[in-house]
């Protein structure tokens, strides 16, 4: 079957890239997916697959598709992201981003693309195919927000675990583009794939005041700097060394007037390790040091967490990327990473909760020129590597068949 599946996917290559490109016109933020999600739906649904839209407990904008065999056999879970991010597109291509201020930065048109490749690949060779695979699509991978259920920040991937969506499933896998690698290679960590990137927001409540009467009033923002310096010391001496750690400030609002003391600020930010303990003992510097300026000030505080998961690949879900990238594209494609990202990814929630593996595929230029990184205005995907990613995903479904 491996030939002949593999095949068909390089048939499908200008299909896949029609799609990677229609999906990057119309980014969409967050849980905010309606379109993409749709057409997602549309293209499953086509293919004669059982489609489940509006999965998520707290905001309910997942797709699943099912590819039920019939025979017994393992459940496996493939997932893709769907979001875009607020950024304004610099490339000025035909399919460049007909949404001011949004685009795909972080390549999650072509994972949607590759994904939706794989499933026509695996449907059309369904009979061939036990147990049943899910093909997922998240939204909200590049943040969390305050769910409206219980106020909790919430990201897409926990959205969808917490409606039971992994309850049944064996295996997991996904896939990222990445630049950092050469264009059509396979990049597995044994290991720590990804840190936990833990997401904070810190308000400070004080009182406004006129500056002519300062003793009269508590300086917000004098709490917010105060605390930037003071948590950036204590990162610095409270934490072992030789653990990783980053904590970067990413936001500071406060005041409206040039003459008025501040009553309010808000600071947000991320830090990123790579295990839970590290993550818990951030945490509570973070809290620690608000509480205390907060008092000092004669103020008060409130706080906000989304804290991260480490993404840690199982060893059945590397063996199974390493066999399958072999067969799929060549033992001379497939690179064991040793040092981590330190970037993060909610993928980590799927592989805390059953078996899996997360991969990158490389994107850049093999020639060493300039590839422009995530995130970057310029980013952009080299769609000659698409069927390579479409084809790792057929070949996981495959391996894993050969295992159960």
């Amino acid at each position: 079957m491996a030939d002949s599946i593999l095949q068909y996917v390089d048939s499908l290559k200008e299909e896949i890239i029609t799609l990677r490109r229609a999906f990057h016109r119309y980014p969409e933020p967050l849980f905010d997916v309606p379109h993409t999600s749709s057409k997602v739906a549309d293209y499953l649904r086509e293919l004669g697959l059982e489609v489940h839209t509006h999965v998520g407990k707290h905001f309910g904008m997942g797709v699943i598709g099912v590819l039920d065999s019939g025979k017994p056999g393992q459940t496996i879970v493939l997932r893709a992201d769907m979001d875009g991010l607020p950024i304004t597109e610099q490339r000025d291509h035909p399919f460049r981003s007909e949404r001011e201020g949004y685009m795909h930065a972080c390549g999650h048109d072509a994972h949607m693309a590759m994904l939706l490749g794989a499933a026509k690949a695996l449907t059309r060779y369904r009979d061939q195919v036990a147990g049943i695979v899910k093909f997922v699509f998240q939204p909200a991978e590049e943040s969390a927000v305050s769910s409206p259920v219980d106020g909790r920040m919430i990201s897409g991937g926990r959205d969808m675990i917490e409606v039971g969506m992994l309850d049944d499933a064996d295996l997991c896998f996904a896939l990222h583009v990445w630049p950092d690698l050469p264009a059509g290679t396979v990049g597995i960590h044994r290991g720590h794939a990804m840190a936990a990137s833990s997401h904070f927001h810190i308000a400070f409540q004080g009182l406004n005041g006129h500056h002519s009467t300062p003793h009269l009033a508590v300086d917000a923002l004098s709490m917010a700097t105060q605390y930037v310096t003071d948590v950036k010391y204590a990162i610095a001496t409270e934490l072992d060394p030789f653990e990783t750690s980053v904590l970067c400030f990413g936001t500071l609002h406060a005041g409206s007037a040039i003459n008025a003391i501040a009553g309010d600020s808000i600071l947000s930010g991320t830090y990123r390790v790579l295990s839970m303990e590290m993550v818990e003992k951030i945490h509570r510097i973070l809290e620690n040091r608000a509480e205390s300026i907060a008092k000092t000030y004669g103020g008060s505080y409130s706080s906000q967490f989304r804290l991260g998961t480490p993404l840690i690949n199982h060893e059945i879900g590397v063996e199974l990327t390493l066999e399958a990238g072999k067969i799929a594209l060549g033992s001379e494609r497939i690179v064991v990473l040793d040092k981590p990202s330190l970037a993060g990814e909610d993928f980590a929630l799927y592989v805390e909760k059953i078996p899996g593996a997360f991969a990158f595929l490389g994107i850049g230029d093999p020639s060493g020129n300039r590839t422009y990184p995530l995130h970057h205005p310029q980013f952009d995907v080299n769609e000659a590597v698409l069927t390579s990613g479409s084809k790792l995903i057929v070949q996981w479904v495959q391996q894993a068949l050969l295992h159960s």
